[in-house]
């Protein structure tokens, strides 16, 4: 990630001197990677345009657009009203939200367990530290260890909100910095459970997750798509107002064929 963020800084670097202002982007962490990407690839297509990319988190980004300090936030949540109303009293705009891929909120393990599928209730009670043992259900007899997102993750607010009904996670949970370092603790941790994004889902196993049919779903283009996969939602963009100038032609590129063809490349789903 750290070798990405050099590649779009060095590629603004090389921007002629009389281009303009970099538009600003910043927040989700389980888009950044998929923003930079876009970012690269509009700088190589648009000669002098720049555009700048940091994460933190969805939280992180949707306060940098109510003070003022980005122009596109990034956010794997939904906005929440009292954001909506800073935004209104601020700006006298309105947060305007577009949808630019598509994800499922995948549930890793670690590839020696044993467990192929889990209901969503099953997941709510792990979470919320009333299921503590992986027999429970119906795996080996070893303790539950807990990894989860910080507070300022858009899939921490996800999970927390879809999954558990807005009931606290369990103080067992350990909070990990970013979906891949989640990732990275599971496949080290053959007891682990964590979430995050589908495309971040390398050297572990992805759980399939019972759907409201009674049937289990994995978190597939297919499926999250169709809406079966449970934990499905949108990666999303705000902005102050309706997008315009530079921040509209980036907005306008990331839907186009060529942006969504890196929403494929990532490994998420393209909108269409």
């Amino acid at each position: 990630m750290f070798a990405r963020t050099v590649a779009v800084v060095a590629a603004m670097a090389l921007a002629p001197a009389t281009s303009q202002a970099a538009v600003t982007i910043k927040g989700s962490d389980t888009m950044v990677i998929l923003a930079q990407r876009w970012a690269e690839d509009y700088m190589k297509k648009n000669a002098g345009k720049k555009i700048q990319v940091t994460g933190g988190g969805s939280g992180t980004g949707i306060a940098a657009l109510i003070n003022g300090t980005t122009e596109i936030a990034t956010s794997s949540r939904n906005i929440k009203k009292d954001e909506v109303e800073k935004i209104k009293a601020a700006f006298k705009v309105d947060a305007i939200e577009t949808t630019v891929a598509k994800d499922g909120v995948a549930i890793y393990v670690n590839e020696a367990n044993a467990i192929s599928q889990i209901t969503p209730a099953q997941l709510k009670a792990i979470y919320q530290g009333d299921v503590t043992n992986w027999k429970e259900v119906g795996g080996a007899d070893a303790p539950i260890v807990l990894y989860s997102r910080e507070n300022s993750s858009g899939t921490y607010v996800f999970f927390k909100e879809h999954l558990l009904k807005g009931a606290d996670y369990a103080a067992s949970a350990q909070t990990l910095p970013g979906t891949a370092a989640v990732v990275n603790a599971i496949s080290k941790e053959k007891n682990g459970i964590g979430y995050g994004g589908a495309a971040y889902a390398k050297g572990v196993k992805e759980l399939k997750v019972l759907g409201d049919d009674g049937q289990a779903y994995a978190p597939s283009a297919e499926n999250v798509k169709s809406g079966k996969y449970p934990l499905s939602r949108g990666l999303l963009v705000y902005t102050r107002g309706a997008p315009s100038g530079e921040a509209k032609a980036f907005i306008d590129y990331c839907l186009s064929a060529e942006g969504q063809a890196l929403v494929v490349k990532v490994g998420y789903y393209p909108v269409r």
